[in-house]
């Protein structure tokens, strides 16, 4: 792959990740909320959403633009010889798994949680128990899905980052904070799994959103500042100095 080529697949990667974080976190804010584990509380706050479809779609697509934005980044690196190796192959099909996961996790959120906290709601006083008995049952499968969504998101992170750094056109600080942004999905996973929504859930979510941003923002910054040896070629035709046309590589 040309350098050309490098810097524009590396910016429409980073263009994709960062759009697809930044959604993600503005659409999340739409989200009902309350004390995410005291369920007959906040089942009713659910059960009032009048968005609830609305916000889990636009999570469910900004999830979809980022992890499209990592796996164009891996294509990257695998068009460079030797860059990508089996790391970064293993990385691009976590983060499938972590789209398909993410896929089922929304159906469970976005569609089942909802009806069965209606469900509750409007019931007879003969059967809200078991209908909020239902209600936890999907609560705790969508535990289980966030869990393992996490886990998958978190080691197609470092995969990825493992792979990049390796990487002479990355700074390697890019990829250490990106594998950071790993771990913590993979705690989050852990925390989900062991806790639900816990406020130490959210601590790693936040953490994880920061550390994300940062490496996203720095890599397109870079792939912005590569050289562009078509943008240097034509300069030279026209007889204009290349450095009036694009900015030196970092």
């Amino acid at each position: 792959m040309k350098s050309q080529s490098i810097s524009s697949s590396l910016r429409l990667s980073a263009a994709l990740m960062l759009v697809g974080q930044i959604l993600y976190i503005v659409i999340t804010q739409f989200h009902a909320g309350g004390e995410a584990n005291n369920h007959p509380a906040i089942f009713a706050v659910y059960a009032g959403s009048r968005d609830w479809t609305v916000v889990h779609l636009g999570q469910f697509l900004a999830m979809g633009i980022f992890l499209a934005g990592l796996l164009a980044l891996f294509f990257v690196l695998e068009a460079q010889a030797g860059t990508a190796t089996w790391a970064g192959r293993f990385g691009a099909a976590s983060a499938v798994v972590a789209l398909a996961l993410y896929g089922a996790l929304q159906a469970v959120d976005g569609v089942a949680n909802k009806q069965a906290d209606d469900a509750w709601v409007s019931a007879p006083e003969a059967e809200k128990a078991a209908r909020f008995a239902s209600a936890e049952g999907f609560r705790w499968i969508e535990w289980g899905m966030r869990s393992y969504q996490n886990y998958a998101l978190g080691l197609a992170l470092l995969l990825i980052a493992a792979a990049a750094v390796r990487a002479a056109w990355i700074p390697q600080p890019i990829a250490f904070l990106m594998g950071l942004s790993g771990l913590a999905y993979l705690v989050q996973g852990w925390v989900v799994g062991a806790e639900g929504f816990s406020g130490t859930e959210s601590i790693t979510i936040v953490l994880a959103w920061i550390l994300d941003v940062v490496w996203m923002i720095w890599l397109l910054v870079v792939a912005w500042r590569m050289e562009d040896p078509e943008r240097d070629r034509v300069a030279d035709d026209r007889g204009v100095r290349p450095d009036a046309l694009h900015m030196p590589s970092s």
